[in-house]
């Protein structure tokens, strides 16, 4: 297994475990997919962190050895199982966090782009370095957080942005020393978990709708969200222990 799942404290931490720069296979895209897809079925669980193992990358993206004995008519089934494995983190039903704790290159910087938060230590970098082997990259996801003239200059040359100019340009919400990396993460991660699950999830469906919508499209459907929610018992209790200057007690439900 390349992919390694972990559960703690309402928390569970996905590990891309490919060594030694954690590049990655079509099995791999496919296990990733399987591994966010099962989310909906973690009982207890409320927020994944989205890491890697060892120092050396985060993801160095897709195995090119493998891309090179690929043919040109497999191309468009083995784009369905890219593309599967990408939407398969954005449309997580728990929110995720990667952490990333060294190179994300390619495929790798679209799997840090498709979570709902990034955390990089400063050791982290990342790259569209498709143009260099004769492929087009995951433009479309990065340029959900990149101004453009930095997304095509990223695209056209190859080079990397560190960890800090990504923070600069939002792409980062935090940049952490590497040996802090996880703790951080981990202690987001529970403050999210802490949070009442439905509302967790049917927040994050509503964010994932109306990302692309007019403003007052947007917001009427984030209303027709909040109506859903008042329905529910943990909409409920989250009130009332405000106002009760308590801490809530969610039950799912």
């Amino acid at each position: 297994m390349s992919i390694q799942t972990t559960f703690s404290g309402g928390v569970a931490e996905i590990t891309i475990d490919c060594p030694p720069v954690n590049a990655i296979t079509l099995a791999d895209y496919r296990e990733i997919a399987e591994t966010f897809e099962d989310a909906d079925g973690w009982d207890g669980i409320n927020c994944i962190v989205f890491t890697a193992a060892g120092t050396r990358a985060f993801c160095a993206g897709l195995d090119l050895k493998e891309f090179l004995a690929a043919t040109v008519e497999e191309d468009p089934a083995r784009a369905r199982v890219v593309r599967r494995c990408f939407k398969s983190i954005r449309d997580c039903v728990i929110p995720t966090i990667a952490a990333v704790n060294g190179p994300a290159l390619g495929a790798g910087a679209v799997l840090a782009s498709v979570c709902d938060i990034r955390i990089a230590s400063r050791n982290a970098r990342f790259a569209m370095p498709e143009i260099n082997v004769g492929r087009c990259g995951g433009a479309a996801h990065l340029g959900r957080h990149i101004p453009q003239g930095m997304l095509r200059r990223m695209f056209f040359t190859g080079e990397p942005i560190d960890a800090q100019e990504a923070w600069r340009l939002g792409f980062v919400q935090e940049v952490t020393a590497p040996e802090e990396l996880m703790d951080i993460a981990h202690t987001l991660a529970a403050k999210i978990a802490a949070k009442a699950p439905i509302g967790l999830r049917l927040g994050k469906q509503a964010l994932n709708q109306i990302e692309f919508l007019p403003v007052d499209e947007a917001y009427q459907i984030e209303q027709q969200y909040s109506t859903l929610l008042m329905k529910t018992e943990d909409a409920r209790e989250a009130t009332a222990a405000v106002v009760e200057k308590r801490e809530p007690i969610f039950k799912g439900r």
